[in-house]
């Protein structure tokens, strides 16, 4: 039986590296390999103030058809929006992603984050672009068991210099304020299955109730519960190659 084939898409602000610790978990029939969006990890980086039409041409390649995708955070979103661009992948797994980054109503906001808080984050992040990264890392590991624990992990794991420049990590914010992938996911011409942490502080009770909830976990499952989380992955991969699966 011929391997199953995973590309890794990390998000905003963190590249690859975010997936090593699950590098000794993977199950033997799975291959999986961390590509990098435009502008991370020494890529080339789009053209300030780029599109999303400008991103499909330099995830191509990287971005095999024959592939499960497996999209965290923004990857989560980029990865969604490029479906209305590239062929389909055999499927995507959404992680610690929903239809949007930004809650769309007074609801959905009591658990997500605001259009309003991002925004201040934006403007925070044009005045001190690195010290607004290494704030980010801490509050996106705050759902985890042992928040200070996982900070750690990932700072060993990024240093203490952001792994994209300033512009690429502004196009990056601007995606995330504005990619509504609702029409996407509602006609999505493969299977999607969603992954959320039952602690994540980024996503909506909304878009809790819509994802399969990763028990014990915030949005960084991969540093807390690596295992865990390969496993997991790894099922939900096997049921999209081997049947006819319900998008979720």
């Amino acid at each position: 039986m011929q391997p199953l084939r995973l590309i890794l898409l990390s998000g905003w602000g963190i590249d690859q590296r975010i997936w090593q610790p699950l590098e000794a978990h993977w199950p033997t029939n799975l291959i999986a390999q961390a590509v990098e969006w435009p502008g991370y990890g020494g890529t080339t980086p789009l053209a300030a103030n780029a599109t999303l039409e400008e991103l499909p041409d330099a995830m191509t390649e990287p971005l095999a058809s024959d592939a499960i995708w497996v999209g965290w955070s923004l990857g989560g979103l980029l990865a969604t929006s490029l479906l209305a661009y590239l062929p389909p992948p055999r499927g995507l797994i959404l992680l610690g992603a929903g239809d949007t980054f930004c809650a769309k109503d007074k609801v959905s906001a009591t658990g997500g984050v605001t259009s309003a808080e991002l925004s201040a984050f934006q403007r925070a992040f044009q005045r001190d672009p690195t010290a607004t990264w290494q704030h980010f890392l801490r509050w996106q590991t705050q759902g985890e068991p042992s928040p200070r624990q996982a900070h750690r992990q990932l700072r060993d794991l990024l240093g203490d210099t952001p792994p994209a420049d300033s512009l690429t990590l502004a196009t990056g914010l601007h995606w995330l304020s504005t990619i509504d992938n609702r029409p996407r996911l509602a006609a999505s011409p493969c299977p999607v299955v969603r992954l959320t942490g039952e602690h994540d502080p980024f996503i909506s009770p909304a878009q809790h109730h819509v994802s399969k909830s990763l028990s014990g976990v915030g949005h960084c499952p991969m540093l807390s519960q690596p295992q865990a989380l390969a496993a997991t992955i790894g099922h939900y991969a096997h049921q999209m190659a081997n049947a006819s699966m319900a998008v979720l």
